[in-house]
């Protein structure tokens, strides 16, 4: 498989938390699936959780070539764990054709955090020929 784009994104968790207090539900509702968010408040820490996946969609966005906006829908990006506990990108509507436009076949994300903070990487990958 070829490389063709890699994104990386660090975000602060205090920053997410504010934006959850602030903005509530229509926060939650623009930029995470109904699926994220029942997975993200059903965690001890659902603030750093809910800061990983944003970091996640971030670091797609940029592998993509892209980032946030440009008429873009953060919920075409949706994070979830497969059975192992390895983290799975699902891509669709209009990030679904940027991608397939763009010769890219699938991308691999990680995350991590702490309380502080949260980060991503995710590599774009094309066919192989």
């Amino acid at each position: 498989m070829e490389i063709l784009g890699i994104g990386t994104d660090i975000v602060e968790c205090l920053r997410i938390r504010r934006m959850i207090e602030e903005h509530g539900e229509q926060f939650l509702h623009r930029v995470f699936t109904e699926k994220e968010i029942r997975t993200c408040q059903s965690r001890k820490h659902a603030t750093e959780h809910f800061a990983a996946r944003w970091a996640a969609k971030e670091a797609v966005l940029r592998s993509l070539g892209t980032s946030g906006g440009n008429g873009r829908n953060w919920t075409d990006v949706e994070t979830d764990n497969d059975e192992t506990g390895t983290t799975k990108i699902t891509i669709q509507g209009g990030l679904r054709e940027l991608m397939e436009s763009r010769g890219i076949h699938d991308v691999l994300v990680t995350f991590a955090y702490c309380r502080a903070y949260a980060t991503a990487t995710a590599i774009a990958r094309g066919k192989s020929t």
